[in-house]
């Protein structure tokens, strides 16, 4: 399950990156063959989106909005959500919050911008790998057994490191991994 605002491009990045191709007809249409073959989302793929209405410039209601899946999945999702029970765009709206605060080339109104996508995206990567990975974010500290609080960072927390690591570890290890 998804949530988000209602901001376009998450929409089609959730299509791009979950749908899987429907298989051809075994008896094919006279014409030309698809030049691209149809894709489709999975029936367990949930997006909800959160729609707010705007009365001089104040939000005055906030509603779900369902974009993909099925009604009976966004609320069987919900229900088993460790996180939230609702619909909503806290997660999102934090993670671009702190986007936005490390990597000054999505600061609004900047002369800092991107010229080249490669420099961007390699910032963007930059910016999100650091912050799970090299920050400690105080809500998720946890005390040991002396009664000491513990730092971790987002990715520690997830189980995908056993460390904070170090700016220099992070930019001494190799890219791409051999095996």
């Amino acid at each position: 399950m998804m949530t988000s605002d209602e901001y376009p491009a998450y929409a089609t990045a959730i299509e791009e990156v979950f749908s899987e191709p429907v298989p051809a007809p075994p008896r094919r249409p006279p014409g030309r063959p698809r030049v691209v073959p149809e894709r489709r989302l999975p029936d367990e793929v949930i997006y909800a989106t959160v729609h707010k209405h705007r009365e001089n410039n104040r939000v005055v209601a906030v509603e779900q909005r369902q974009v993909f899946g099925a009604p009976k999945g966004l609320k069987a999702a919900l229900g088993e959500s460790a996180a939230s029970h609702r619909v909503n765009t806290s997660f999102v709206e934090r993670q671009n919050a702190t986007d936005r605060g490390r990597n000054a080339r999505k600061s609004r109104k900047t002369y800092r911008f991107s010229k080249d996508w490669r420099v961007h995206e390699a910032m963007t990567y930059l910016t999100l790998y650091s912050a799970n990975f090299c920050w400690c974010v105080r809500t998720l500290r946890v005390k040991d057994g002396y009664g000491r609080w513990q730092e971790r960072s987002p990715a520690l927390a997830a189980g995908l490191t056993d460390h904070v690591w170090t700016w220099a570890e992070w930019f001494n290890r190799p890219a791409v991994q051999s095996t």
